[in-house]
């Protein structure tokens, strides 16, 4: 529905709205009721609690501070490096704060790219590679300042408890940078929807991770911190630490998720266990976009989420872009588009039925990370090759 336009400089212009989204009251209890206490992802919902992504653009999101990563490449020391690596991995939590949508669940099989080389000096393949559990894996490359490689999978589980909904990601994600070979890895907090039901929704992320390298002993470990109504910390609250190879904690990082970070270099330390330092004055570590004009309207997306759903000519038969209920409910053609819904689920259910052998992913087949000696599916190449071939007989047909 996008006609592509260039600009003076010749790139891409992409777009920068959506049509709004329709004003469509939903009976939310009448739904959820009999959702209380089971895995969401496996529960067939009307598209009116959906925006119109699937999770495989959701993950791609994450790459919209993927100039973080740029300038890690760059960096000149392990513990600057780390720091901005953990900068981007809390960046990617900023959208969601009044992101109270969900996105289509893929179906097994689908794909979603995003080739931006000339924009960004960066290119994506994510695969749905398994539909029960769903698990998503994804592979970026990018040729910035030596170049980077980021991989890993996303298996989301999520359950209503009654008053709110926790959603649970698993799977781990890699970042490898090919000038000074540091090899990094983290994985994900849980994510809380408050007052489902009655009251206004709120969105909480908590839990800890490990930014790790697997080549030597440094690390940064970030805490998301609960809301309490009791504390006088700030809400949406993010700490960390940088610490060195011998385990000397080096940085502190301190901030939101869903605004900023900053970071100072740690001059004393007074009491490790208590994480008591004196440090320099901090600086500006990260800082979320402003969202454009009109957000509100256009589900709260940024305007890289608005470009990722913009048809791309040679995108391969099973992306996202060409999934007709996403599109019609882009459209604001919501029964359109349950109705196209319900019907892709259906034949999804039937080619299950009729499978006599196990699914096997196109692109990603699941082996062992040799750097960090983790188990996830890995990309196996051949994806862009194919595209530049426009050979896409190995593709399933998951959309007809």
């Amino acid at each position: 529905m996008t006609v592509e336009a260039t600009s003076n400089d010749g790139k891409r212009k992409r777009r920068t709205a959506i049509p709004d989204k329709p004003d469509k009251p939903l009976n939310l209890w009448s739904i959820m009721r009999s959702c209380i206490g089971k895995d969401l992802s496996k529960i067939p919902m009307p598209v009116n609690f959906n925006e119109p992504l699937s999770m495989l653009q959701r993950i791609t999101e994450d790459f919209e501070y993927h100039d973080y990563l740029d300038r890690a490449a760059a960096a000149e020391s392990v513990e600057e490096q780390l720091a901005l690596v953990s900068a981007f991995s809390v960046s990617s939590y900023a959208s969601t704060i009044i992101r109270t949508t969900k996105p289509f669940n893929p179906l097994l099989g689908e794909t979603y790219e995003l080739n931006r080389e000339e924009e960004m000096g960066l290119r994506l393949i994510v695969e749905q590679v398994s539909h029960h559990p769903p698990v998503a894996a994804f592979h970026a490359i990018s040729s910035r300042n030596g170049g980077w490689e980021l991989f890993g999978e996303m298996m989301v589980s999520s359950k209503f408890r009654g008053k709110y909904l926790s959603v649970m990601p698993q799977g781990s994600i890699h970042v490898k940078f090919h000038k000074n070979g540091q090899h990094y890895h983290w994985s994900r907090v849980t994510t809380t929807v408050h007052n489902i039901i009655v009251g206004k929704l709120w969105i909480e992320q908590s839990g800890e991770y490990d930014v790790a390298s697997s080549i030597t002993p440094h690390k940064c470990r970030l805490k998301y911190h609960p809301y309490s109504y009791f504390s006088r910390e700030p809400a949406r609250k993010v700490t960390g630490t940088v610490f060195d190879a011998s385990g000397k904690a080096k940085k502190v990082i301190t901030g939101t998720w869903d605004d900023h970070l900053d970071i100072a270099d740690v001059t004393k330390i007074k009491d490790a266990k208590k994480e008591d330092y004196v440090t320099t004055p901090a600086s500006r570590l990260w800082k979320k976009y402003p969202l454009p004009k009109g957000a509100d309207k256009m589900y709260h997306f940024s305007e890289f989420t608005v470009s990722l759903n913009e048809m791309e000519d040679g995108i391969a038969p099973t992306d996202s872009r060409l999934r007709k209920d996403q599109q019609l409910m882009e459209e604001t053609l919501w029964d359109e588009a349950n109705a196209e819904k319900q019907r892709l689920e259906q034949a999804q259910r039937e080619r299950r039925k009729e499978r006599t052998t196990p699914w096997e992913p196109v692109w990603f087949k699941e082996n062992t990370c040799k750097t960090s000696g983790l188990k996830l599916h890995l990309y196996k190449g051949e994806y862009w090759e194919m595209r530049e071939k426009q050979d896409w007989s190995k593709c399933p047909t998951i959309f007809k």
